[in-house]
């Protein structure tokens, strides 16, 4: 116990920094997102059930029209980025905005108007291949936001993602010399996740459990923090109030670092996954723009 009590003591710790815990919005960004869509294919669903028309019905027919043209205008935004001269119609982030939301509301409106059904074989694969491109889209989009700045933002490099993180300082240090198994926990943290694994396999296992990895280390870290600042706070005869103010601001700033070293150590795949990504969406596309057309003359013809 005097050893404890004779180590420094912790620096003024008031609030959290801001700028680490960007990747953590950008994370409840894709969660409710994904909650979103969900609650609106439900919302389809009701209506297609509920509805009291048929796919080939007048109702059936202009939903599928209207969700068949937003599915068409998808094409503008990669006819913006590709041509020059569209290039001055307004800025980028606005077109995106756009293709993500025609690439929602398409698919929905193709959903409605089949009632959640297929009626022959052509129209069963366009409405797979709708669908094969509408999650790749969603997919694509947690992805993007992994290797960029934000949805909108142009792409991120590793050394930014660093600075970011406060990993090419030694602020982070400095504000826990008084805490060493923290300290020392942090940094076996960052060590570990900075060598790369040979084994495809291992290194698969150790991006998916990352998270959990990440979060056992900050339970430890708490604890230990806990500990430390309660020593403290009875020797500075602290109030309740400052001994917690102080407390969570230590642990916010052990998690927004932990979380820094886990998008840095995430970036490089995550830039490959999007690489891989590219690859599969553009086939997905063609193919459902060919199965498509398919269905459309099938069903002027008979």
């Amino acid at each position: 116990m005097q050893e404890t009590l004779t180590m420094l003591a912790p620096p003024r710790l008031e609030a959290a920094p801001a700028t680490p815990a960007r990747p953590r919005r950008r994370e409840i960004g894709a969660a409710t997102m994904t909650l979103g869509v969900t609650l609106l294919v439900g919302c389809a669903w009701a209506i297609s059930r509920w509805g009291g028309y048929a796919a080939s019905s007048d109702t059936g027919y202009n939903l599928g029209l209207a969700g068949g043209i937003m599915m068409l205008l998808l094409f503008l935004y990669p006819l913006r980025k590709h041509f020059r001269f569209m290039h001055g119609f307004g800025p980028a982030k606005y077109w995106f905005a756009g293709h993500m939301t025609l690439g929602i509301l398409g698919p929905l409106f193709i959903l409605v108007h089949s009632n959640f059904q297929v009626g022959s074989i052509n129209a069963g694969i366009a409405l797979a291949s709708m669908s094969l491109v509408a999650s790749s889209g969603i997919i694509g989009r947690f992805i993007y936001t992994r290797i960029h700045h934000g949805l909108y933002g142009r792409r991120a490099s590793l050394d930014e993602l660093r600075a970011l993180a406060g990993l090419n300082s030694k602020e982070v240090e400095s504000k826990l010399a008084f805490a060493p198994k923290v300290e020392n926990a942090l940094t076996a943290f960052e060590a570990t996740l900075s060598t790369p694994h040979r084994d495809p396999l291992r290194s698969v296992w150790a991006f998916a459990t990352l998270w959990l990895r990440g979060r056992v280390v900050c339970f430890h870290c708490a604890r230990e923090l806990t500990r430390l600042y309660k020593i403290h706070a009875r020797k500075k005869d602290w109030d309740h109030a400052k001994h917690q103010r102080r407390l969570k601001a230590a642990k916010q700033l052990v998690f927004a670092y932990v979380q820094g070293v886990q998008r840095v150590a995430q970036f490089n795949t995550y830039e490959r996954l999007f690489s891989l990504w590219h690859v599969l969406h553009v086939p997905f596309v063609y193919m459902m723009v060919f199965s498509a057309i398919a269905h459309v003359v099938a069903v002027h013809m008979y």
